[in-house]
């Protein structure tokens, strides 16, 4: 909890501004942005998918690594393109 107390001829605007930087020194607003809506934790099968996705993508971008070719030139994220190249794979 934070407690901040008025000092003597202190202004009400420095008052608040005391109390706003302690607020976000503290890690309190951090911590409430983060909880304040439920995120459901993810599958194990969910959590292989992913992780069986980025060694993919490891993959091939070593593969354009090695061609010579720019990675900005290939947008991995690009769904229709990483199915294209995973393709070419097998």
């Amino acid at each position: 909890m934070v407690e901040v107390k008025r000092k003597e001829g202190e202004s009400i605007a420095n008052l608040i501004r005391r109390f706003s930087r302690k607020i976000q020194q503290s890690g309190i607003l951090l911590n409430v942005r983060k909880t304040r809506f439920y995120k459901k934790p993810k599958s194990k099968l969910r959590i292989r998918e992913e992780a069986k996705m980025r060694q993919e993508i490891t993959k091939i971008k070593e593969k354009l690594r090695k061609l010579g070719k720019d990675e900005e030139e290939f947008d991995i994220r690009d769904r229709k393109l990483f199915k294209y190249l995973l393709g070419k794979e097998k």
